[in-house]
This record gives C-alpha cells, sequence and structure tokens, in this order.
C-alpha cells in the first residue's frame, strides 16, 4: 500500500462498495466516526488510510478488509479512471500547465481513452529525447535511493577513514597539507605536480612507480588537500576499473564521501555537531570554518551526519546559475522536480526557491537564509553562491520548519512561495509576459555540451585513455 497506485485502487474500490451499499459520503463518514472531506481524499487516492480506519470502513460498508484490499482487477472504466488521475499526477501534465480535475461520470470512455493515448505518446517521445543519457541517470537514480536509505550516511567509509586517519596520527582538528601529504607516504605513493596533465582528469596515478601526478594549476582551482585526497580515496578504497557506468557512478560518490570523512572525521565532527544543536546554533559557515574546507564540503558532510547522529532529516542542493540542479539529496519529504524516471539533476530549480533567489543578493560575504511554502509544507534554507569551473553554483542546505529551531538563520523575514513540484509555478511565463511576447521573441539557445552527446564512452567515461598512456610515459622515472 506504499505505491501511489495502490491508494489509488484502494480508493476507487471504497467508493464502489460504498454506492453499492446506498450510501452517500456523508453516512459513511458519519458511520466511521470522520470528516467527509478526510474520506474523499482516500477515495481519489490523495491519502493513504491507515489499517485502523480502513477496518472501521469495511465494518460500515459490510464487507472486509480482504476484500477492499484484493488483487484482482477493477473494471475497464475504474481502470482507465485511475490511469488518467495517475497521469494527471506525473510531470507531463504539469508541464503541460494542464490542472488535475475531477472525472466525472459524464465523461466518456473514448474521452479518457483518448486522453491515455495522448499521454503515452507525448511520455514516448520525451523518452525518445532523453534516450541517449538515459543509462546515467537511471543509474545516478539508483544511488540517490540508496543515499536516501541510508541517510546518507556509509558507516563502513566512515571506519575506512578513522582507520587511515589514526595511522597517520592525525589528532584532530583541520587535516593539514602535511597530514594530506602523510596519508600519500603511507599509501606508497609520492605527489608530483605537473603543467601537461590530460584535461580530461584531475589526477593520474602510476601505480607500477608509486607516484601520483596532479595538476600545478591545482593551487588555483581549489583545496590542494581535497585534491589529493580525492586521488588516494581510490586506492584506499581498492576501486577496480569500473565495468559499468553506475559502478563509475558509485567509486565516485565514494571517493567524494571518504574525502569529506577524511577532512571532517565522524569521531570529531559528531560532537562538534551535537554541542551545536543543543545550544540551537547550528551553522555550515562555522563547520567550514572550523575545518579550513569549502562550503560546499562542509554542507556535504553535514548531510553525512545529521540525520544519523542529530535525527534531522534534510536536504541538499547545487544549482547552477542557469538553473539548472546539477547535485541533489533529500531525506526530509521536499519535493523536487523530476523527470519521469525520478532523476532530479538535470532538472529547472524553481526561481522562488532559495537556491536561486540567492543568486539575486548582492551580500555575498553573509549566508542567505529563506523560509519557503511549498505544497508539501514550510522549508527553511541556507545557501550560498561559490565559483566554479562552469560558473557560479549556490549551494544549499534545507530542513523541515519544524527543524528549524536547531539553526542559526532561523530569525530571517526572507520568504517564499514555491508550487513547482506539484503545480505549474514558475515553469511556464506569466500570463501577460506570454501574450506579449510569446510570437515576438526567439532567443539564441546556448546548447548544453553534453544534450546530443551519447555517454561518453571508455571505463572511465570521457576519459581519453591515450593522453593517459602518453602522460605516464612521458613522466615515469627512467
Amino acid at each position: 500500500m506504499t505505491e501511489e497506485v495502490d491508494a489509488l485502487t484502494i480508493g476507487r474500490r471504497i467508493r464502489r462498495l460504498r454506492l453499492a451499499a446506498g450510501m452517500t459520503l456523508e453516512e459513511l463518514a458519519a458511520a466511521v466516526e470522520r470528516a467527509p472531506s478526510q474520506l474523499s481524499m482516500i477515495e481519489t487516492g490523495k491519502r493513504e488510510p491507515k489499517l485502523t480506519l480502513l477496518q472501521s470502513i469495511a465494518r460500515a460498508l459490510g464487507t472486509t478488509i480482504d476484500q477492499i484490499l484484493a488483487d484482482e482487477p477493477l473494471d475497464e472504466r475504474a481502470g482507465m479512471e485511475i490511469a488518467v488521475e495517475r497521469a494527471m499526477k506525473g510531470q507531463t501534465f504539469r508541464a503541460l500547465g494542464i490542472a488535475p480535475f475531477r472525472i466525472a461520470k459524464s465523461v466518456p470512455d473514448e474521452a479518457l481513452s483518448a486522453m491515455l493515448a495522448l499521454h503515452g505518446e507525448i511520455e514516448r517521445l520525451r523518452d525518445e529525447r532523453a534516450a541517449t543519457p538515459e543509462e546515467a541517470r537511471r543509474a545516478n537514480l539508483e544511488l540517490r535511493h540508496l543515499m536516501r536509505r541510508q541517510d546518507n550516511h556509509f558507516p563502513e567509509l566512515e571506519a575506512k577513514a578513522a582507520e587511515i586517519l589514526a595511522a597517520v596520527r592525525h589528532g584532530g582538528g583541520p587535516l593539514t597539507q602535511r597530514t594530506a601529504s602523510d596519508i600519500a607516504a603511507h599509501l606508497g605513493f609520492t605527489l608530483h605536480y605537473a603543467a601537461d596533465l590530460p584535461q580530461s582528469t584531475r589526477s593520474v596515478a602510476d601505480l607500477a612507480h608509486g607516484r601520483l601526478y596532479l595538476s600545478s594549476r591545482v593551487a588555483d582551482r581549489g583545496d590542494s588537500r581535497a585534491a589529493v585526497l580525492q586521488a588516494l580515496s581510490s586506492r584506499i578504497l581498492g576501486h577496480a576499473e569500473p565495468r559499468s557506468y553506475a559502478e563509475f557512478l558509485r567509486q565516485r560518490v565514494e571517493t567524494n564521501y571518504l574525502t569529506g570523512a577524511l577532512l571532517m572525521p565522524e569521531e570529531h565532527l559528531v560532537p562538534v555537531l551535537q554541542d551545536a544543536k543543543q545550544r540551537r546554533a547550528i551553522s555550515i559557515e562555522d563547520l567550514r570554518d572550523a575545518y579550513s574546507v569549502s562550503y560546499e564540503t562542509a554542507a556535504h558532510r553535514f548531510t553525512n551526519l545529521a540525520t544519523r547522529h542529530l535525527g534531522i532529516p534534510v536536504h541538499f542542493l547545487k544549482v547552477h546559475e542557469s538553473g539548472t540542479i546539477t547535485k541533489a539529496y533529500e531525506n526530509d519529504d521536499v519535493n523536487f522536480p523530476t523527470d519521469r524516471l525520478g532523476s532530479i539533476e538535470g532538472q529547472m530549480c524553481c526561481r522562488r526557491w532559495t537556491s536561486r533567489v540567492v543568486f539575486e543578493e548582492e551580500d555575498r560575504f553573509n549566508p542567505y537564509y529563506q523560509y519557503t511554502d511549498t505544497g508539501n509544507g514550510t522549508y527553511w534554507c541556507t545557501a550560498r553562491v561559490e565559483p566554479s569551473s562552469e560558473g557560479l553554483h549556490s549551494v544549499s542546505v534545507g530542513v523541515r520548519f519544524d527543524d528549524t529551531k536547531w539553526f542559526i538563520g532561523r530569525d530571517t523575514p526572507n520568504r517564499g512561495v514555491s508550487t513547482h513540484s506539484v503545480e505549474v509555478c514558475c515553469r511556464r511565463a506569466p500570463a501577460e509576459l506570454e501574450v506579449r511576447w510569446r510570437e515576438q521573441s526567439w532567443p539564441n539557445v546556448r546548447t548544453p555540451r553534453t544534450l546530443l552527446a551519447t555517454l561518453p564512452t571508455g571505463a572511465f567515461p570521457g576519459v581519453d585513455t591515450t593522453d593517459v598512456y602518453e602522460f605516464l610515459e612521458a613522466h615515469a622515472p627512467r
């Protein structure tokens, strides 16, 4: 009864049994001591009834709970109505700006059939357009589901980080560059910086000679410690050459996670977070400064530990200045926009969400806080804008309204309203602007480089292995 189709089917069976018993919605509601509006939401599949309420409904209708939960299919008309209702809740109807409507008995079967056929064809065309990166999107979606099931916490990676830090006798606090070099030495590597590192790589490891090559420009690109630790993490974890894109993606996530766990060890960070929660003063900025890491690393690390150790469900977003979501994580029931596969990455973030509004702020020194009312409750977020090689990105962390009390910034007056995930919201231009400019504008689109590309080939997608081998041959000790 956890899937959407089950709630719709159960609701339809209850309505059919109620009508067969000659009862009105109000009479059934009175019999089970519930409001008619509550039963209406159950019959339309908008709310999943608890077992005790199902038992009461069954008794009032003179049937059994087994009959309500039976697996046998409904009649053809009921099946079509359910299919249309499910379609109305999906991304295709929302993208077209079609608001959900009640399917009256007077709607002909032929009309329902036509709607389903048109919906199916639109979705087929959307799938056809999205076919080239589908493997990547499916792999990313499966990985996000795994992260959600584990509250984005991986104990085996935390243990591996603790083992490495103990081996180099790291006593806590910010991890220094010297300690990063000690970790490399512990693993049998020496560090070398080269100006001609292949463009498609962040680092290259010469496993035969124990040499780790990094770009000589790494200091200009960000945290040099992170670059070293990311390069070493695959060796720490014993990664083999990936056999699929899913395995490659999993290895990348594990590498980034382990890097964060080395820079901000669980053993030291959890007491800091627990103390901050007790003082109602949790701050991503304070974590960033305490461990001398980037805001994004601090935000990621907070999501690793917040639910497991603080009991706080969270969400995380990284959004490009164009509005495209590039990274996402959530276990707090926030509804982010998704494609038909359920993937969040690649979708447009709502213009009214904190992650987009922050780009309009002139003050880039202080964090931006905002409460956002959604169709699924109110959320509070803290966000920052940071530069990257692909342009500006915003990084934001958010929680449900009830958990805001633990955070610095909860007294912000900034508020927004976003119904992006359940309604048209900002996905279509305001009507008056559309009328004025729809036929009078023609944008010259800056096509994303990967839009027409198939999934990069090779064991390490997008990496030119010839470049790598030629680089190693040129730099190998003689």
